[in-house]
């Protein structure tokens, strides 16, 4: 007791110390200590706490140079080291996870990415970019598929980042209030929580189908469905504020997939049927760049107009940003067809490969505005052909997989989350087309996570087959329920 007393007024003297020079950081130590302490003795209540930190980060320059979300990338970066250190010591993490083809494709996606940065044009910036993307993969998808082996981790990690964004969405809706004519305002309201209004769709879009399967569904917990009513109705309301174009084209392409996949039909003819409409868009796409190009809706308040600035590639200014920054990732990309120009380096390089006819009015030389804006552009530009294969196998591989789960799952139940954390993903597949966010802790926390949901699910779930009487039977029963 003595030196406990002993310790805490030196603590104090300390801090006193310290105040009068205007630092204030010792204050964090306490807490730092017991976000430590629960790390060592409950890893699974860190991963949730992080979770649910998440939408309230905002970016935090430590050093110069050196900028992190705070507070959970420090909490990643433990959390990737106690995990580390636990499967080193323990030899407990399931190795069906590891041979699974997801995790195959993650594994090789890290392994490019890191030969890429040996070989990058700034090694100091491709490096951070791995680093960073370790711990975001290996807590959410690594460890996370682990600990889903029990469902119940499952719901949790959804309500602890959804109850997190809905709260940001309230704050977000009540700033909107007064200013719905002001569209340069509306694309603001999230800040600082998320950078912009289409990384702030983009998640919400991401918890819809998930959402709405926890609101909706049957439950003995009747006394809560209220309030997940009212959460999923705040969230909707913040999808349609949220103006982004992309978020809302993903939930209408997760619906369309969904009465696909209820009508029975195979993977192979969905993915069949997309290559054709992009083959056929190549083939026509003069007729169609001359149609697309008529178009003089610019981006609006009013919801008719912004569905109608979805295809103005003539005047609309995020359009032309967008096709100004594919057009200078492709001639990079040829530059460099097979390692690329390095992990997270486009936006200090494209600059020169702009060119005037394609600048729009937000057009800029200094980097300060994002990437390729193309979750599958951006990885072909900084990893060659290599690391945008590995990044579109990853999403496919996943796709299907979920869509196997949901069609043989003995447990109609499970067979149901695969199919909403399918949907889910599915949206940000679409939006990838037109935004790349997996370099933010925003998205990466929930992709992954979701990511390893499917693969936890396939793993360790029940399984229809059809025995040699034609009857239906289990093949494994691993899933636990509590």
């Amino acid at each position: 007791m003595l030196w406990a007393v002993i310790a805490t007024a030196a603590f104090v003297a300390l801090n006193f110390w310290l105040l009068s020079k205007d630092i204030y950081w010792l204050f964090m130590l306490p807490l730092a200590g017991l976000v430590v302490l629960l790390f060592v003795m409950k890893l699974e209540t860190g991963l949730m706490m992080i979770a649910l930190l998440t939408p309230f980060a905002v970016d935090f320059a430590l050093l110069p140079g050196m900028e992190l979300s705070m507070p959970v990338e420090p909490m990643m970066i433990l959390f990737t080291v106690m995990f580390i250190f636990r499967v080193l010591v323990e030899k407990n993490y399931d190795r069906r996870l590891l041979r699974h083809p997801v995790s195959v494709a993650v594994f090789a996606m890290l392994v490019w990415m890191l030969v890429t940065s040996i070989t990058s044009q700034l090694p100091e910036v491709s490096f951070k970019y791995f680093a960073a993307r370790l711990w975001f993969v290996i807590p959410f998808f690594f460890a996370a598929a682990q600990i889903f082996r029990n469902k119940e981790r499952i719901r949790q990690f959804v309500f602890c980042y959804a109850f997190s964004l809905v709260v940001v969405v309230l704050i977000s809706t009540a700033k909107t209030l007064g200013n719905f004519h002001d569209l340069q305002t509306l694309h603001r309201v999230m800040k600082p929580f998320y950078n912009d209004h289409t990384a702030y769709g983009c998640v919400i879009a991401l918890f819809t189908p998930v959402g709405f399967y926890y609101t909706f569904r049957n439950d003995d917990r009747k006394w809560l469905k209220p309030l997940l009513v009212a959460c999923f109705a705040l969230l909707m309301v913040g999808l349609f504020f949220s103006y982004s174009r992309a978020a809302w084209i993903s939930v209408c392409g997760a619906i369309a997939v969904y009465f696909a996949i209820r009508m029975g039909m195979k993977v192979r003819w969905m993915l069949l049927g997309f290559a054709l409409l992009v083959s056929l868009f190549f083939v026509y796409q003069s007729d169609v760049l001359y149609k697309l190009g008529k178009n003089k809706q610019d981006s609006s308040y009013d919801i008719s107009g912004q569905v109608k600035s979805i295809s103005n590639i003539s005047t609309d200014a995020s359009n032309l940003e967008r096709l100004n920054r594919w057009a200078s990732a492709i001639r990079m990309f040829k530059e460099s067809p097979v390692i690329g120009c390095g992990p997270g380096t486009y936006q200090f390089l494209y600059a020169r490969y702009q060119r005037s006819y394609q600048l729009s009015v937000i057009s800029t030389n200094s980097g300060n505005r994002g990437n390729a804006h193309s979750e599958y552009i951006g990885p072909l530009t900084e990893q060659g052909v290599p690391g945008a294969l590995f990044m579109l196998g990853i999403f496919l591989i996943t796709f299907a997989t979920g869509v196997r789960v949901y069609r043989t799952a003995a447990d109609e139940t499970v067979g149901r989350v695969a199919l909403v954390f399918t949907l889910s993903l599915l949206t940000y597949y679409i939006h990838g087309v037109f935004n790349n966010f997996l370099d933010t802790d925003k998205l990466s926390v929930p992709f992954w996570a979701f990511t390893a949901v499917v693969v936890a699910l396939d793993v360790f779930c029940e399984k229809k087959s059809i025995g040699s009487d034609n009857q239906t039977v289990i093949k494994s029963d691993n899933l636990k329920k509590e």
